[in-house]
C-alpha cells in the first residue's frame, strides 16, 4: 500500500551557476552537495544548468506539436516491435512500466494490467552503428527534425560539462573530475517526448487508466523536463512505500540517478522508485493532459562495467558482477515492451 505525503523540500535543489570549469572550491562543495543528494534521495532539482529556458520551452512547443497529429500521421514513424530499438512514435498503452522483471511469463502477466496512459517519441544519435532514428516525413512537421536534435546537443553539452564531473568529483574519482566522461564519449543517450493525453477523472479513480506505474529509471541518470501540470512522486524515505511530490520548479529541471549508476556505484548512489500520477480533478471531471520530456544518459555500450573505485573494500564487498551497459540497457529496455 502506498501513500502520497507532499513534501517537496524532501527533494534537494543544486545550484550550478559556480560550477564553471569544476575546478573551483564553488564547484567541488556543489559537487559534493550533489553526491550527497544521490546518496540520500537520489532525486534533485537543478537550477542555472545553462540550458536555455527558451530552448526548453521550444521543444514542450514542438512535443504539443507532434502529438496533435493524427494518429496515422504519427505511425508514419513506428517504435520498432523490439524494446531495445529506442526510437519512433509508441502509441497510448503499448508500454508498461516493469520493476525488475524479465521472466517472460511474469512480464505478460504484468501487461495484461492497466497500461501506461501516455505515448511517446523516442530519439537518439543521429549517426548510430546499430539503430537509426526514426524521423516523420520532414513535411509534416518541417522543423521538427533539426530543433529535436539541437536540444539532444544541449542535454549533452550540460551532462559531459558539469554534470559528470561533478559527480566525478563528488565521488571522489580519480582523473579530477574526468573520469565518468570517459565512459561517455559515445553520446548514446535517448531524449523522450511523452504526452499524458486528457481523460476522464473517474476512468483513473476506477483504476481503467495510469498515467505511469512506481518504478526506477535505468540507465545512469535521467535529466526530466516538466510542464507546469505535474504529477511525478518520488519514494521518500526510499523503501517507506510513501511517495512525496516533486513539482514543476521555474526555472529547474529534476535529476535522478538511475540503477546502472547505482550498480556501478555498488549501491552507494540510490536508484528510487518514482511514479506519475494524475493531478487532482479541478472540478471540470476531466484530468489535464501533461507532457515531460526525460534525457536518458547511458554509459559507452561496449565499455564493461564494474565497481567505481572507492566505492568498495575488505569493508564493502563488491556486490554485482562486471556488465557492459549495452547488455545491461538492452535487457530492460526489451521488458517494456
Amino acid at each position: 500500500m502506498t501513500s502520497t505525503v507532499q513534501e517537496p523540500t524532501a527533494i534537494p535543489i543544486i545550484d550550478f551557476a559556480c560550477f564553471g570549469d569544476g575546478t573551483s572550491p564553488e564547484a567541488i562543495e556543489i559537487s559534493r552537495q550533489l553526491v550527497k543528494a544521490c546518496r540520500e534521495v537520489g532525486f534533485a532539482y537543478f537550477c542555472n544548468t545553462g540550458i536555455p529556458q527558451a530552448e526548453v520551452e521550444s521543444m514542450f512547443e514542438w512535443s504539443r506539436a507532434l502529438f496533435s497529429l493524427p494518429i496515422e500521421t504519427k505511425l508514419l514513424a513506428p517504435h520498432p516491435k523490439e524494446g531495445w530499438k529506442s526510437r519512433g512514435y509508441s502509441g497510448v498503452g503499448k508500454e508498461q512500466a516493469s520493476q525488475m522483471v524479465f521472466d517472460p511469463v511474469q512480464l505478460a502477466a504484468i501487461r495484461k494490467q492497466t497500461p501506461d496512459f501516455k505515448e511517446s517519441f523516442d530519439i537518439g544519435l543521429n549517426v548510430h552503428p546499430r539503430v537509426s532514428n526514426i524521423w516523420l516525413p520532414e513535411q509534416v512537421l518541417p522543423g521538427f527534425r533539426d530543433a529535436a536534435s539541437t536540444f539532444c546537443d544541449t542535454c549533452r553539452r550540460f551532462e559531459v560539462e558539469k554534470l559528470l564531473p561533478a559527480l566525478s568529483l563528488g565521488l571522489e574519482l580519480p582523473g579530477r573530475g574526468e573520469f565518468l566522461g570517459k565512459y561517455h564519449q559515445e553520446g548514446d543517450n535517448n531524449l523522450r517526448l511523452l504526452h499524458y493525453p486528457p481523460a476522464p477523472a473517474e476512468m483513473f479513480v476506477r483504476g481503467e487508466k495510469g498515467r505511469l506505474g512506481v518504478h526506477t529509471d535505468f540507465g545512469v541518470g535521467t535529466i526530466l523536463f516538466q510542464d507546469d501540470v505535474g504529477g511525478l512522486e518520488v519514494e521518500s524515505p526510499r523503501g517507506s512505500g510513501n511517495f512525496v511530490g516533486a513539482p514543476p520548479i521555474p526555472g529547474t529541471v529534476v535529476f535522478n540517478i538511475g540503477d546502472m549508476l547505482m550498480r556501478w556505484s555498488n549501491d552507494m548512489l540510490k536508484s528510487t522508485l518514482h511514479r506519475v500520477r494524475a493531478p487532482p480533478n479541478d472540478g471540470t471531471g476531466m484530468i489535464k493532459e501533461r507532457f515531460s520530456i526525460p534525457y536518458f544518459m547511458s554509459a559507452d555500450r561496449d565499455l564493461l562495467i564494474d565497481c567505481l573505485p572507492g566505492c568498495w573494500g575488505e569493508d564493502r564487498p563488491k556486490k554485482y558482477e562486471p556488465v557492459t551497459a549495452g547488455a545491461y540497457n538492452d535487457m530492460r529496455l526489451d521488458a517494456l515492451y
